[in-house]
């Protein structure tokens, strides 16, 4: 059987790190003759993360490798919104990499493709330089494409501004959506003034330029919308291979205890709020999130994370407090204590996986999405940047597997405090954390139903013969006769 060696390129964001590396897992698990090498544009606190997730259970460690590319200047200070321009700057490393470490390199087998993250599918140009095709790995869903393609078409043939979107009334007509799309809940870097609105613009040109789109998703979760793709000639061959999570558990003391808090806590009964790698709220949201959970007098798990830094081109992640207590009102863990634990990070599969989890308040990034589908946990949809206004939307609109808490709330990573939302009241998320958890409510329990039936879909999916199965077939037989 030929050797093949597969070229990775994942972006800076934790979720896309992760998801990608669990792409390539997947594909060694399916397929023997193949090699992956990950190429890591120097960023800070990636190459920590590269080497946790190097050392976890790889299949057949020799066939998969991490190599960091830098340049000589300092890439922390390149402004977020200048990213294209720092990839540019990458190319010829890339390319020079890749000639030396596969092309030239003894015991390589056949370079057949490159696969991108969407933030670097303009190194399509490189794979076109070795005569390969250069396929992105869209760890978003499929909707997300549609949007951003038609928003792109929107300004570019129909004269649409996108930054006069941005807080408008308007609903538009968009044709991945069975219902008409609020322009409030539109990604807030789409209509960034400052720069964000051109780079997002660029980011669906380029996809429209690459081979094929592998997207984390399933068929049965987003039909509509992939339907919608398949029939646009404009838009490149989508593949739904997910969903591909990282679902191993944690073994370390922290974990430990907060799964035996959750052992003791009855059957669904517990809201888990948990907001990302990069979700924190100010100080007096905080307090609105507290005095809500409080009043409502649900049982609760709060994975609280200090807000970012100051930094924002280099701080990436939010870390835990010291002491919680510091933000919360006075006496609220002392009146909870029977009810609910506030945490920092927390193991959030494991978690949801959990029986006594009966409800998820969440950023509604689109691994949580897949991870809250896969459980089968309901969600109230709080979004906070990104995509994630559009994530809500789908769930609470498109498909009706959560309840909304505030679908057009924004923290853009460009917007400084005093241009964030508005502080969400209690009353607002103390209602929503009811309605996720109205026992006997018939909405409730339809959605409940819904979700449940959708994480059993997701399971089979991903089973031998299931539709990301047999997508992921179709997916490698492209790349690897794109040439032939």
């Amino acid at each position: 059987m030929e050797k093949i060696e597969l070229v990775f390129i994942p972006s800076f964001g934790i979720g896309h790190v992760i998801s990608m590396v669990e792409m390539g897992n997947l594909l060694l698990s399916r397929y023997p003759n193949l090699s992956i090498t990950f190429l890591i544009i120097n960023k800070k606190g990636i190459p920590s993360i590269i080497t946790s997730l190097s050392s976890d259970d790889l299949y057949h460690s020799t066939r998969i490798r991490f190599l960091q590319v830098t340049r000589d200047e300092d890439d922390s200070l390149v402004d977020t919104r200048a990213m294209f321009n720092l990839l540019d700057l990458y190319k010829p490393i890339i390319k020079e990499t890749v000639q030396q470490e596969i092309i030239s390199r003894s015991g390589s087998g056949r370079l057949v493709g490159f696969i991108l993250d969407m933030f670097c599918a303009g190194m399509v140009d490189v794979a076109k330089d070795f005569n390969v095709p250069g396929y992105v790995f869209f760890v978003c869903g499929a909707t997300f494409i549609g949007l951003m393609c038609h928003l792109q078409t929107l300004q570019d043939e129909y004269g649409q501004n996108l930054v006069d979107l941005d807080g408008s009334d308007v609903e538009l007509d968009v044709p991945v959506f069975k219902n008409r799309y609020p322009a409030k809940v539109i990604p807030p870097g789409a209509t960034d003034k400052e720069g964000g609105s051109q780079n997002f613009l660029r980011l669906a040109k380029l996809l429209r330029e690459v081979d094929g789109i592998a997207v984390n998703t399933f068929a049965e979760l987003e039909s509509y919308a992939i339907k919608v793709l398949s029939e646009d000639d404009k838009i490149p061959p989508v593949y739904p291979v997910g969903p591909i999570l990282k679902i191993k558990k944690e073994n370390d003391e922290k974990s430990a205890d907060i799964i035996s808090w959750l052992d003791g806590q009855p059957l669904s009964s517990v809201i888990f709020l948990c907001f990302g790698s990069m979700g924190s709220f100010p100080d007096e949201q905080v307090k609105e999130i507290a005095y809500a959970l409080e009043k409502a007098g649900k049982r609760f798990l709060w994975s609280l994370r200090r807000p970012l830094g100051t930094d924002k081109t280099t701080s990436w992640i939010t870390t835990d407090y010291e002491n919680p207590g510091q933000v919360l009102p006075e006496g609220f863990l002392e009146r909870t204590a029977e009810i609910g634990r506030v945490i920092g990070w927390a193991p959030q599969v494991e978690v949801l996986s959990h029986e006594a989890v009966g409800g998820f308040v969440s950023h509604c990034g689109w691994n949580s999405v897949l991870e809250s589908v896969w459980c089968g946990v309901p969600t109230a949809t709080w979004p906070i940047q990104a995509e994630q206004n559009m994530n809500a939307f789908f769930m609470v609109k498109e498909v009706g597997l959560s309840v909304d808490v505030k679908m057009d709330y924004s923290q853009s990573h460009w917007k400084t405090s005093e241009e964030d939302s508005a502080t969400v009241p209690a009353t607002v998320i103390e209602r929503a954390l009811r309605q996720l958890m109205d026992e006997n409510g018939e909405e409730c329990l339809e959605m409940r139903k819904r979700m449940k039936e959708m994480s059993h879909k997701s399971k089979k999916a991903v089973a031998v013969g299931g539709s990301s199965y047999v997508s992921i077939d179709r997916f490698m037989d492209d790349i690897i006769n794109h040439n032939k």
